[in-house]
């Protein structure tokens, strides 16, 4: 698994290359993880093979739109709308976006969770010209998180003496199982 500093350092190796098309993919190429670039429309117009393997899946050159994966939610599992995907908003807010969790859901139904690294990319006189993904598994690291929650509140629904508030607790619990067991088999 990367360190918290890597996405950086391996973002800031393909960025030094981003006036030279061949070289910025080159070292996309010798990343790792998925990471892909997009024009400043949302559409997809590189990706590395390590997408593919993330994914599930091919993306679509021309069809796929802010991001490589097939489907994407919330870590509470709401289906994200494709404005609110971390590469939309880091392109239209020309920020880069580093606090955003989603969870990918591949063709097969598999499931993944992950930190994107969305990077708009400017040109030397300051124009937008896309934006660089890279895409980090912590699946690991959500599967605990879940595990941890759905603790929580077993340790709740025991404490109260409230029927009602007991099964909504049971309730939330067997939730955060049931993610937590999706992300697991992934």
């Amino acid at each position: 698994m990367l360190d918290s500093s890597s996405p950086e350092a391996l973002l800031s190796c393909a960025l030094a290359a981003v006036d030279d098309e061949a070289a910025f993919r080159a070292e996309l190429d010798k990343i790792p993880v998925p990471a892909y670039t997009a024009d400043r429309d949302g559409q997809i117009t590189y990706w590395n093979r390590a997408c593919v393997d993330f994914a599930g899946r091919a993306p679509q050159l021309g069809q796929d739109k802010w991001c490589v994966t097939w489907r994407l939610f919330t870590l509470d599992g709401e289906l994200l709308p494709p404005e609110e995907y971390p590469l939309a908003k880091a392109i239209k807010e020309r920020r880069s976006i580093r606090t955003d969790v989603a969870v990918a859901m591949r063709p097969n139904g598999s499931r993944v969770a992950f930190r994107p690294y969305p990077t708009p990319v400017f040109d030397k006189d300051g124009q937008l010209k896309g934006a660089v993904n890279m895409l980090i598994d912590i699946s690991e690291e959500q599967v605990e998180s879940l595990q941890e929650q759905a603790a929580r509140r077993r340790r709740l629904a025991n404490a109260t003496d409230d029927g009602s508030a007991r099964e909504i607790l049971r309730s939330m619990a067997n939730g955060y199982e049931d993610s937590a067991d999706a992300l697991r088999k992934s």
